[in-house]
């Protein structure tokens, strides 16, 4: 009898005290492969997570056979900072440019090993298709392709991002249909539905890339792969094929909560990232007509997106992988459609730091049970390395979520949010925000008002307890 058949017998007849057995093996081959599925500006705005208006079914499947944790938090609302507390299970700076910076200082010894650094140590092909870290393909130079500045040196066995008609990953990165790119923002269109097939856009050429090394990787017996694929959708600018635009035609949307601009001192700015593209000269803070438009454009590229992921798992399957990968679905951040009068990410506000995550395997318990139970991007590097029996590195201190994973009921921890003048711990009631110039925010999730009330000079304990919870959580891992 084989050890994958074994293996599965073993996890038909004792559930969920099996799993961390099936992933140990002396055997290098049958250790579990990881596919990672990075998703850019997705919002939790998905059917598995109660958005029932989205179309989003290759999504909700792997929710239905995983885990959907919907209270996932990342570290910063930018893509840049947000992947490095991804890749490295730290926190970071809170710039774009954080694992660039990370890279100036590996040749000082200065740093630990990255997550798919760690894993092509202990043996994986690590593999990055895509927008994994900030930079599609994960290099440097005026276009993002220079070999010569690599964002995340010793990490990846190959990191790869075809162009196509966007001539570089920098032309890519914010590409319309058919090989246009972006030269001024303002002459570029902020949303689009073009009819053609997926690879009109850019992300049609990243998966087909991502199955040529599914297929490379699946013929490896020797090596399990840890395959990471970063999907550009729904990023800026909204383009996507017109037939995943055609749900969402005349669709009637809920209304947007507390759309207006909030008082007093907070993270708000001017949406910035999404004013400078053409808008027909029409804003949808002042256009409601408009900012439905916006937000079925958005709505669309999610679909889109959806459909890129829908294809990667197909040929998982397909290669008969499915059985022996643990499959991640993550989402960079979250992004405003208008709440706060915000279009765009870059705030401490929960619509910029609440972000899908998903976790899923053969044989979890409870499979397609949500949890509820608080989680951060940082907590993926130590639960990747407990479900695939690797040594935890004593220099993470995030928490392995596999308790949750084998019960959804398991409890979870604060997150730890921040960009450049401001710092963010969210609990099970509260959100506080830290400036640097000493003010504060203080939401409280249990009241009406939510993030639209500042309640911090009436519960000062409260501010108090959490400010220094945050620091110490910082001081820690930095």
């Amino acid at each position: 009898m084989s050890k994958k058949c074994l293996n599965a017998i073993i996890v038909a007849c004792f559930g969920l005290f099996s799993f961390p057995v099936l992933l140990r093996s002396a055997d290098r081959s049958e250790q579990p492969n990881v596919l990672l599925l990075c998703v850019d500006d997705l919002r939790p705005e998905l059917a598995c997570y109660g958005k029932t208006y989205i179309h989003s079914p290759s999504i909700d499947s792997i929710a239905a056979s995983g885990r959907a944790f919907h209270r996932h938090y990342v570290q910063a609302p930018t893509c840049g900072a947000s992947r490095y507390a991804l890749l490295t299970g730290m926190y970071g700076s809170a710039g774009n440019h954080a694992l660039f910076e990370r890279a100036r200082r590996i040749g000082r010894g200065e740093v630990p090993q990255s997550m798919p650094g760690w894993f092509r140590e202990h043996g994986y092909t690590t593999v990055s298709v895509g927008k994994v870290s900030h930079h599609p393909g994960g290099r440097g130079g005026p276009d993002w392709d220079d070999d010569a500045q690599i964002e995340m040196p010793a990490s990846w066995s190959r990191h790869l991002h075809p162009s196509g008609e966007w001539q570089h990953p920098r032309g890519a990165m914010h590409g319309l249909a058919n090989g246009e790119i972006r030269v001024k923002a303002g002459e570029m269109d902020v949303f689009q539905s073009v009819e053609g097939p997926d690879e009109i856009y850019p992300d049609g050429l990243t998966v087909d890339a991502a199955l040529e090394q599914l297929d490379l990787l699946s013929s490896d017996q020797e090596h399990p792969f840890f395959l990471a694929v970063g999907i550009l959708r729904p990023h800026l600018p909204f383009g996507a094929p017109a037939k995943y635009m055609e749900p969402y035609r005349g669709l009637q949307l809920p209304p947007i909560p507390h759309p207006t601009k909030p008082s007093g001192k907070t993270t708000w700015h001017g949406s910035g990232e999404f004013m400078k593209y053409n808008r027909w000269g029409r804003n949808p803070n002042a256009d409601s007509a408009f900012a439905d438009e916006v937000r079925r454009h958005y709505a669309a590229c999610v679909s889109y997106a959806d459909a890129q992921v829908g294809r990667v798992m197909e040929r998982l399957e397909a290669l008969g992988e499915s059985d022996n990968t643990v499959i991640v679905l993550w989402g960079d951040h979250g992004w405003h459609l208008g709440e706060h009068g915000i279009w765009g990410k870059h705030a401490l506000f929960e619509e910029s730091l609440h972000a899908p995550l998903i976790i899923s395997y053969k044989g979890m318990p409870k499979a397609g049970e949500p949890s509820q139970s608080i989680v951060e991007t940082r907590d993926l590097f130590p639960t990747l390395c407990e479900l695939a029996g690797l040594t935890i590195p004593d220099y993470l201190t995030g928490s392995s979520l596999h308790p949750i994973l084998l019960d959804p009921e398991s409890p979870g921890h604060d997150a730890i949010s921040y960009r450049d003048r401001a710092q963010s711990i969210r609990n099970e009631r509260f959100r506080l925000i830290s400036h640097r110039d000493g003010s504060v925010e203080l939401y409280d999730h249990q009241s009406p008002e939510g993030e639209t009330k500042n309640v911090a000079d009436s519960h000062p304990e409260v501010v108090s307890e959490m400010k220094q919870s945050m620091l110490e959580a910082l001081a820690r891992d930095r």
